[in-house]
């Protein structure tokens, strides 16, 4: 969603999530290494050519279950978008096979400012399975359209199935799925799963972790298409 001429959209921005962007995400920028900026840089290179060739550019954040690093990923990466006012940039999640996205993912970006809500299934696709795949309603601001985020595979509905830049977020997803069909590149971006620390004792502050060191490549990448 385009705002209106001369709005300040960060403005609009949930408060704790804005709080949380200036204190956790942005002060870190300039911390990314050598290696991770160059491929941030191949992103944001493929992005702006698929923007001059079709005039937007569609983003398709890859892993295997599509229920952590992917999501946070698109998320993250649309929020970076709003932040900075970059249109044209369509963000869309999947992976190689659905699950659900997972309720520790879910805690951390309430934790982060989100705001969440669960759909109800009188208000999606009648046939989805609510139960073992919850939709949620992932609400950044007081005036966009709010992020709907359930796992899928990357080539089923709402996800684009022709010209659109896949990123693959773990390295299984990478190396079993050598072809992303409909791709007109791929890029690899992995990061390790927080999955590890699940039933530990730390297992919130990892989750939390993860998602700023997602969200600061998402934000530093955002930057560089502003």
């Amino acid at each position: 969603m385009k705002p209106e001429p001369n709005l300040d959209i960060q403005s609009t921005i949930l408060p704790k999530l804005h709080k949380s962007i200036i204190q956790k995400i942005l002060p870190n920028l300039n911390a990314i290494s050598k290696d991770r900026y160059s491929i941030l840089n191949g992103i944001g290179f493929e992005l702006k050519n698929l923007i001059t060739k079709h005039g937007v550019a569609k983003i398709n954040f890859i892993c295997t279950h599509n229920s952590r690093r992917s999501h946070l990923s698109q998320i993250l990466f649309h929020t970076a978008l709003e932040f900075f006012q970059v249109y044209h940039i369509s963000t869309y999640s999947g992976g190689t096979e659905a699950t659900a996205l997972n309720d520790r993912v879910v805690l951390a970006l309430e934790d982060f400012g989100y705001r969440i809500q669960k759909v109800q299934p009188n208000q999606f696709n009648q046939s989805h399975n609510f139960q073992e795949n919850p939709v949620y309603e992932i609400h950044l601001s007081t005036i966009t359209k709010p992020i709907l985020a359930f796992s899928k595979k990357y080539q089923d509905d709402p996800n684009p199935k022709s010209d659109f830049l896949a990123i693959m977020t773990c390295d299984h997803a990478s190396e079993n799925c050598p072809v992303v069909f409909g791709a007109s590149s791929k890029i690899n971006l992995n990061y390790t799963d927080p999955k590890a620390s699940d039933g530990n004792p730390d297992e919130k502050q990892v989750y939390s972790n993860k998602l700023i060191e997602i969200g600061i490549e998402m934000f530093a990448l955002g930057k560089l298409l502003s």
